[in-house]
């Protein structure tokens, strides 16, 4: 084919070739004119979403659900010795995620395609960069417009931020939170429901269910029995979160885009908390 398919220079040999018009199909090119004749184009397919047994979306949220419960319980024995608040940070941090970036080694070695990397949906592109932002939007808007509805509801609700401006922070400890909500939580929540938890719900029902399906359990992951009713709301406003991300991972084919829209937008949120 010539090298520029939709301007070949005459005498090149006969063929089909993009039309010289910029039309959505293809013309005949004789050898020496363009001929009358032409052709559909057959349309660019996205590639087919990866699945994986249902028991590894099973699995993750289990060992997700688990780890945090231990993180909470052994954090409440170790606060009555005077470390210093960063190394509680730190224990959270490895108590509450080390255990999902665990499974999630061992469940697309044990159940994947042979690259985790692929099975994971972490294959980064430079367009994520571009993906990230407006993904992270679309969140945003969403999460406005179900905030009103909770509000208008009357809905009980109680932030997941609540108090942490109110602290006396040391630097040492803005910088543990930063990293945990901006870089650990964004890579291994996406890694857990919107690689693991979504495509293993795929692998037994159709795309709407299985994205709704993985978003109220990301709600469901940030409820705090101290919070009480407050949950609820919080749920309801996360989870649709939660949804826009997992729709975004299945469209995409990947989770690049999601880790960082989810980066920008818990980074958003610790920025206005710390900032008051």
């Amino acid at each position: 084919m010539s090298p520029d398919p939709w301007h070949p220079p005459t005498g090149w040999p006969a063929g089909w070739y993009g039309d010289p018009s910029g039309h959505p199909f293809v013309r005949y090119f004789d050898g020496r004119q363009w001929t009358p004749h032409t052709a559909a184009v057959a349309p660019v397919r996205a590639p087919a979403h990866r699945v994986l047994p249902l028991a590894v979306a099973v699995g993750a949220v289990l060992v997700l659900t688990v780890s945090l419960i231990v993180s909470r319980v052994l954090l409440e024995h170790l606060v009555q010795y005077d470390w210093p608040i960063v190394v509680f940070a730190a224990i959270s941090v490895v108590t509450g995620y080390g255990p999902s970036v665990w499974w999630c080694w061992y469940a697309t070695g044990r159940w994947g395609s042979g690259s985790r990397l692929d099975d994971l949906g972490l294959r980064l592109r430079w367009s994520d960069l571009g993906w990230g932002p407006v993904v992270w939007m679309a969140a945003i808007v969403v999460e406005i417009v179900v905030v009103l509805l909770v509000q208008g509801l009357h809905i009980p609700l109680v932030g997941n931020t609540e108090g942490i401006g109110e602290l006396d922070l040391d630097r040492a400890y803005v910088i543990a939170l930063l990293i945990t909500a901006v870089v650990a939580a964004p890579l291994i929540e996406e890694m857990v429901f919107r690689a693991l938890v979504l495509r293993g719900f795929l692998s037994r029902m159709g795309p709407i269910p299985a994205i709704a399906g993985q978003g109220a359990l990301f709600g469901l992951a940030h409820v705090d029995p101290a919070r009480g009713a407050g949950n609820i709301g919080l749920v309801l406003i996360l989870g649709s979160v939660g949804v826009v991300f997992g729709g975004a991972a299945y469209l995409l084919r990947r989770i690049g885009p999601t880790v960082l829209a989810h980066a920008i937008f818990n980074g958003v949120v610790m920025a206005v908390v710390l900032s008051r």
